[in-house]
């Protein structure tokens, strides 16, 4: 598993879904914010991540999605491929059906609404495991799913063959610190919280898989590169920069944030699938403002 952690260590790009004014997959807005990220110095892309609002697309979008980036990317970085569920035999099939010969691991959130005991998530991340012909990365994050996956459980299923990392994204610095403590050695840490990425990187993480990269993906892989190399004053540097942009995307909701500033940009359109509404005006005349305050991404 050396050669994997390696390849997705540094900055993942947790890929938006961006639509047309006819609520349509907008394929030209998708190819042009791959692009972006890929010039912008991210080391891999997060297609179909919560971030890409998979709960409004159907199985064919997702399909289409998948083909469309990998097309796009055409090998220039490795693609990650989010599946994940609250019905596990739903995602053990799904997993022998979607395209995922061009991918190089599965993300899995954990269940959502159901809530399972930390002995129900054990179970389901070892049947996607077992299921799986691709790596699996866990992602946990409480504050969409409604259950934690505690640093207990994490690590047990880290010793599962098939299971190499998790997107930490419970907010919890001292469960963070627990990984670190007492993971196995080639078992990925990735942060899943743009504005925790710095201080889980310092703990000993390897990298961010990012919403704010979409956006920003040469300050967020500058940030992380400086990071990793433990050159934290040159890292908070940027990370202070963009510490006000994180704030603003997650204010109300993801992608709801994001999708305001890739429209300021022109990269996409400012549309999201109910029940996702764009940001209130007061929040869309902050993010204004803050680009035009900011200096490194073009305006349109």
């Amino acid at each position: 598993m050396a050669d994997i952690q390696e390849m997705l260590r540094g900055t993942g790009v947790a890929i938006i879904t961006p639509f047309n004014d006819k609520l349509e997959v907008d394929y030209p807005a998708l190819e042009r914010i791959i692009e972006h990220v890929i010039k912008g110095g991210v080391n891999y892309i997060v297609s179909l991540g919560t971030t890409g609002e998979t709960p409004t697309l159907s199985a064919e979008e997702k399909t289409e999605i998948i083909l469309f980036t990998f097309e796009k990317v055409a090998g220039r970085v490795p693609v990650v491929v989010g599946l994940g569920d609250y019905h596990t035999a739903d995602v053990v099939k799904r997993l022998q059906t979607c395209p995922l010969d061009q991918a190089v691991a599965v993300l899995s959130v954990s269940p959502y609404y159901n809530k399972p005991s930390q002995e129900g998530l054990y179970q389901h991340y070892k049947a996607i495991a077992e299921a799986s012909p691709k790596p699996v990365i866990i992602y946990n994050v409480p504050g969409r799913t409604g259950r934690n996956v505690s640093a207990q459980t994490i690590l047990r299923l880290s010793e599962l063959d098939n299971i190499i990392g998790v997107k930490e994204a419970s907010g919890d610095l001292q469960q963070c610190m627990e990984l670190v403590k007492h993971r196995r050695h080639d078992f990925l840490l990735l942060s899943g919280d743009d504005a925790l990425a710095l201080a889980q990187i310092a703990c000993g993480f390897e990298g961010v898989i990012s919403v704010a990269a979409n956006c920003f993906p040469r300050e967020m892989s500058e940030l992380v590169r400086f990071a990793l190399a433990e050159r934290f004053s040159e890292a908070r540097e940027i990370h202070y920069r963009l510490l006000n942009a994180f704030h603003l995307m997650f204010i109300e909701n993801n992608p709801a944030g994001i999708k305001a500033f890739l429209a300021e940009v022109g990269l996409c359109k400012n549309i999201l699938r109910l029940p996702l509404v764009p940001v209130a005006e007061p929040i869309l005349q902050q993010i204004r403002d803050y680009m035009r305050s900011f200096q490194g991404v073009p305006m349109k």
